[in-house]
């Protein structure tokens, strides 16, 4: 199934079908969530490139939500622009 917008280039059509990425951020400070690598406990990070990044954007809301309702927030989700890595020729 193929999907059209106007700001898809017909030249170079997956150019706009990058997978999209979502972080959770801090309202209060407005710095990011991330994962402790070791026991999994929530830290908080100054840039989005540190943050934990989610696939959809239900998940993160869901994510989200859960921290709102237990009284660690408040956050919200915001959609990071998400820069491919690209190698040199």
């Amino acid at each position: 199934m193929h999907f059209w917008a106007p700001e898809i280039d017909p030249s170079h059509p997956m150019d706009c079908t990058q997978p999209e990425r979502y972080a959770i951020r801090r309202l209060d400070n407005a710095s990011f969530l991330a994962i402790e690598a070791n026991d999994q406990r929530l830290l908080e990070v100054g840039a989005a490139s540190e943050a934990y990044l989610f696939h959809t954007h239900e998940a993160a809301l869901r994510a989200a939500q859960e921290l709102n309702q237990t009284g660690r927030g408040p956050v919200d989700v915001v959609k990071i622009e998400w820069e491919p890595e690209t190698t040199a020729p």
